[in-house]
């Protein structure tokens, strides 16, 4: 069984974006892997216990960089950071567990292409659970290691990245099975066919010929441990007055993206940091957004108040007239849950616990409808459908990702943005601090990327886009379809075992 858990964990650890090197087809090794444990297993428990094993290990390789913001930015001592990784991993480890159980199960009643379909439902559904419970945290989408071969994850844009993920781990299972059953052969042949082929037909039949709004991105590359001191809050601001006015004079764009917390005080406040944005907007007649922090008084006799981490849009005159805030906050580092039971503070230590926004809509600019996803709600294919639902016509993620340091974060956290690109069908901006910042078009095509830790300007032509995807449309009961399904072929599995019983 350890080989086993050993084949799930380097397909994984090579699959996803890695350090050393990413080959994506490895990644369904992983399924493979898990399953195999299933069938393999001589009782459920331990069905269980090597598929949690298995993702376990394939979890500290996907989230080792956990321990650089907690040690480094969280300023706490290695013995907590260092187990961070091992715990989340542990807990995510439990999904894994549990579709080794299942196969387990429908290893027993069913055979050949029911039993990889089967399989493919129940890897859909708890993809989806991870992106929903406690937060959500679901980094380890299969799909998205696919995201820097575009034509391998066009079907996004039909059952979207979850889906796409369940018929990847069908594929892994039929594979698997293919010596067994001559079905399976033939059914993981004619799979793969159609994906290669439907992802080729839509990159192929894509129309931007119309990418003709220009943008401009700002990556500042400002040290993340010193931006919030006061002394250097002004070099921050010239930082990014000199880059913009680089930008402006080369390339004359409609507007100018700052990332996330670029400005490290309130703009909301009239400021001399405030004007010297305004002053810079209007000078160059440049529409500007940049994240910034924003609080709202709840309590004047007190001073009591809420927190919000903001987008802002000023306009060429200097005036911010719209705004975003940030709705799916990260737990331990914009608020702290079960704060009277944790013996230490979050990890954002400018300000205190965000709230989350509602109600966001996208920000309008000349004709353009920007949808904003503010740093890892890139992550979760419901804020972006959100976004479209309300009209957004492009896509625009602001993130900074300094917090990762030099680790494959910043590529893994690219990789499941892009799924955002292709289930949507929109051009998808992305502005970071330290990179990786990059355009990206409807079908997941990076058209220009940054250089990580450097100062730098990103400049290319987008276009806004109405037409919506098969995905898009159909969102509302693809997801419940998917837990539905998988629930009903166990209750069916269950009862045919008790009937032969």
């Amino acid at each position: 069984m350890f080989k086993l858990v050993l084949i799930a964990t380097i397909g994984a650890w090579l699959g996803y974006a890695n350090p050393i090197f990413q080959f994506p087809l490895a990644v369904l090794a992983f399924p493979l892997g898990l399953a195999w444990i299933g069938f393999r297993a001589t009782s459920k428990r331990n069905a269980f216990k090597f598929g949690w094993l298995a993702g376990l290990l394939a979890g500290i390789g996907c989230f080792y960089w956990m321990v650089i913001p907690v040690e480094i930015y969280g300023g706490l001592p290695w013995f907590i950071a260092l187990p961070c990784p091992v715990l989340l991993s542990a807990f995510m480890g439990i999904y894994y567990g549990l579709f080794s159980l299942g196969m387990y199960y429908a290893g027993r009643q069913i055979e050949s292409i029911p039993l990889c379909l089967l399989a493919g439902l129940s890897w859909a559904s708890l993809e989806m659970l991870t992106s929903q419970l406690f937060s959500g945290f679901p980094w380890m989408n299969l799909s998205s290691a696919f995201a820097p071969w575009p034509f391998a994850v066009q079907m996004a844009s039909v059952v979207g990245a979850y889906g796409l993920s369940g018929i990847l781990a069908t594929l892994a299972v039929a594979l698997l099975l293919y010596s067994t059953y001559r079905s399976a052969l033939l059914f993981s042949v004619g799979l793969t066919a159609f994906l290669v082929a439907f992802g080729f037909y839509r990159i192929n039949t894509i129309d931007d010929s119309n990418a003709d709004y220009m943008i401009s991105l700002v990556q500042g590359n400002v040290e993340q441990g010193m931006k919030w001191e006061p002394k250097y809050q002004r070099e921050t601001v010239k930082k990014y007055a000199k880059l913009t006015l680089e930008a402006v004079e080369k390339n004359d764009p409609r507007i100018v993206i700052w990332p996330e917390t670029a400005m490290p005080f309130y703009m909301q406040d009239r400021t001399l940091l405030r004007k010297a944005v305004e002053t810079l907007a209007r000078g160059t007649k440049t529409n500007i957004i940049t994240g910034s922090p924003a609080y709202r008084v709840t309590n004047m006799k007190t001073n009591d108040y809420v927190l919000y981490n903001r987008a802002w849009l000023m306009d060429d005159t200097g005036r911010t007239t719209q705004s975003y805030d940030k709705e799916h906050l990260v737990p331990f580092g914009e608020y702290m849950p079960f704060e009277e039971l944790i013996p230490f503070d979050k990890l954002v230590q400018a300000a205190g616990d965000f709230v989350s926004g509602t109600q966001n809509k996208p920000l309008m600019l000349d004709g353009v409808a920007l949808g904003m996803l503010i740093c890892y709600e890139a992550i979760f294919p419901e804020l972006a459908q959100k976004q479209v639902e309300r009209g957004a016509s492009a896509l625009l993620n602001i993130s900074n990702d300094a917090w990762f340091g030099e680790t494959s974060a910043p590529r893994q956290h690219l990789n499941l943005t892009i799924m955002r690109a292709v289930e949507q069908g929109r051009w998808l901006v992305r502005c970071t601090n330290t990179g990786i910042s990059a355009f990206i078009d409807p079908v997941g095509r990076i058209t220009a990327v940054s250089n990580q830790f450097q100062a730098e300007t990103l400049s290319a032509k987008i276009a806004p886009i109405k037409k919506t995807t098969i995905y898009h449309q159909e969102f509302s009961w693809i997801g419940p379809a998917t837990y539905i399904l998988t629930i009903l072929s166990f209750c069916w599995i269950t009862f045919a075992a008790r009937e032969q019983n």
